[in-house]
């Protein structure tokens, strides 16, 4: 299938290890101008050189922590640079945070930034230009935990708003020619993720959350996740507006 993406101008906001950067080399083999954001300078050298002997037309990276940096003022800057992104993936956020369902506003609100808000705050300078041109594509990275509501309590929270953003402001784009969505992860497996330790110690709860919770009875690969961005990024999704897409191994 022709993903009709060569050259379209891609940014993908955690992009350096994972599944971040399986997407970013998504859009490199299919040719696209790849911009990455990462912490690591030294992964982001990595991603660039192989990016480039990936396919990519180009690939420029950017260093920067989303958690730490004026994200309005940041965005704006992007496109200042770069110019109006064809392709918006936000892959930030993350679980391995505070748990204390009983915390105070500070667990709960770095929580939300970390997972929704810091890219909610892109958005609100990245997608005004692409309405204005009438085309574009935004993709979260959200979790199944957002539906199950299973797991840490704050994690699932923050994604569950995540998805309403999606589904309300979504619906708000869809006929801007603008499509926004998320793609909602189970349990993925890669080096240095949280699966992996347990996976190579032979830990038994591995066994016991895929017999219990994975229909697939297995994690997910990066390259899974990849494959239904792009996907999401292209035409052939013209029809999916505001849709939060699960990609879970049939979770249960």
């Amino acid at each position: 299938m022709d993903l009709n993406l060569r050259n379209k101008l891609v940014l993908v906001v955690g992009a350096s290890k994972g599944i971040g950067r399986a997407i970013a080399m998504g859009f490199a083999s299919e040719g696209c101008r790849l911009v990455a954001i990462a912490r690591s300078p030294e992964l982001l050298e990595e991603l660039k050189a192989d990016a480039m002997k990936g396919g990519a037309e180009s690939a420029d990276t950017i260093v920067c922590d989303i958690m730490e940096c004026n994200t309005q003022e940041f965005a704006e800057n992007l496109l200042d640079r770069f110019g109006v992104f064809d392709v918006v993936v936000h892959n930030v956020g993350g679980s391995l945070i505070s748990r204390n369902h009983l915390g105070g506003a500070e667990d709960w609100n770095y929580a939300l930034k970390f997972n929704a808000v810091a890219a909610i705050d892109m958005n609100s300078k990245l997608i005004p230009p692409m309405i204005e041109r009438g085309s574009g594509r935004v993709i979260h990275i959200s979790s199944i935990s957002a539906e199950m509501l299973r797991g840490n309590p704050l994690y699932a929270s923050a994604k569950a708003f995540l998805n309403a953003y999606v589904t309300t402001v979504g619906r708000q784009l869809a006929p801007t020619g603008v499509l926004m969505c998320s793609v909602m992860l189970g349990a993925v497996a890669f080096e240095g993720s949280y699966w992996d330790k347990f996976v190579k110690e032979g830990n038994p709860r591995v066994d016991d959350f895929l017999r219990h919770h994975q229909a697939a009875n297995r994690f997910g690969s990066p390259e899974e996740i990849a494959n239904v961005v792009l996907f999401m990024a292209s035409d052939k999704s013209s029809f999916m507006q505001a849709a939060n897409i699960p990609v879970d191994g049939a979770n249960m």
